[in-house]
């Protein structure tokens, strides 16, 4: 693969092929950091629209704050995809999840766009292995897969196919940090990559219950917004769960909750937890406690449930002695 045409904090053009809600996301997201974005897509009224879904994602951007430069008016809508990616550093693919159109429509980026510009896909399950087969360089190719609306939700999780390039991935996850966004580097490819699967895990468990009468609805989402999701909102399953061990951490979690993984909790299966893998959930949790003690997390935790819960409406306003916010 060419080296790209500039370094990752360094780009200035950007372009989106595809604007629907995820490609017009990452355009309203891009427009927001100061880029000069070019976007293009077949449908007729696609730019009624994207210009639209700009118009109406401002007000949240403007919240979130706005870089330099920022505005709706650096938007280009080009008449061909040729055009749209002639001049671009960076490239971002969100069309729609059929697999033969990924290939076709890669191999016609990579043949379009300048060399060395890493070209990025949306893609919200399929590896890059199965979509680079027809690129003359597949090296430049990976996935950049976000969550909606991209301009919101900081997660993008980016991971190479077999042909992609290494320095492509390294050089795409410094790009989208640069860009604002919260980048998990993947060491391998997995079907729906990281935060999909966990989703998909919770949905099909969550479509077993109501099939089978065991819970409505209601009872399922009010189970996430007023439980586990408050601390998910600012702590991930693993960490909020090494807390429930006490001083012991993780380990002693494991040691005591252990056994449930036999119980009928879910319809899916449980890994064996041999040595091997309560080393690697014990190890990680110390990585993400990042030198914090429990007592620590423990007050971080309790905090953030209390802005999550002031923030959503469900506690009242802080006010000082006086009676004023």
């Amino acid at each position: 693969m060419p080296s790209p045409p500039c370094a990752p904090d360094r780009v200035r053009r950007v372009a989106c092929i595809g604007a629907g809600v995820i490609g017009g996301g990452w355009v309203a997201h891009f427009l927001a950091r100061g880029y000069d974005v070019t976007a293009w897509d077949p449908a007729p009224d696609a730019e009624t629209k994207l210009r639209r879904l700009v118009d109406a994602a401002w007000p949240a951007l403007e919240q979130l704050g706005l870089a330099e430069g920022a505005s709706p008016d650096r938007l280009t809508l080009a008449p061909t995809l040729e055009e749209a990616v002639a001049d671009a550093e960076f490239v971002q693919e969100s069309a729609p999840e059929k697999l033969d159109l990924k290939r076709s429509l890669l191999a016609q980026l990579d043949a379009a766009a300048p060399a060395g510009a890493v070209i990025a896909s949306s893609t919200s399950g399929y590896p890059m292995t199965d979509m680079q087969t027809e690129a003359t360089d597949p090296g430049r190719l990976l996935v950049g897969h976000p969550f909606n609306p991209p301009y919101l939700i900081p997660l993008v999780e980016v991971v190479g196919g077999e042909k992609t390039d290494p320095a492509a991935v390294e050089w795409a996850s410094a790009f989208y940090k640069a860009a604002g966004k919260s980048v998990i580097t993947m060491d391998r490819e997995l079907p729906g990559f990281i935060a999909n699967r966990l989703q998909e895990a919770l949905w099909r468990e969550a479509l077993h219950m109501v099939a089978s009468g065991e819970a409505t609805v209601r009872d399922i989402d009010d189970s996430i917004t007023e439980g586990p999701g408050l601390r998910w909102a600012f702590m991930g399953p693993c960490l909020t769960f090494a807390l429930a061990g006490g001083e012991g951490g993780m380990g002693h979690m494991l040691d005591h909750f252990g056994p449930s993984l036999k119980s009928p909790w879910t319809r899916l299966e449980a890994p064996e937890l041999d040595d091997s893998l309560r080393t690697a959930m014990v190890d990680g949790c110390d990585e993400a406690a990042a030198g914090r003690s429990i007592a620590q997390l423990v007050a971080e935790r309790d905090q953030g449930v209390i802005n999550v819960l002031r923030a959503t409406g469900r506690l009242p306003e802080q006010r000082n002695e006086g009676g004023d916010k």
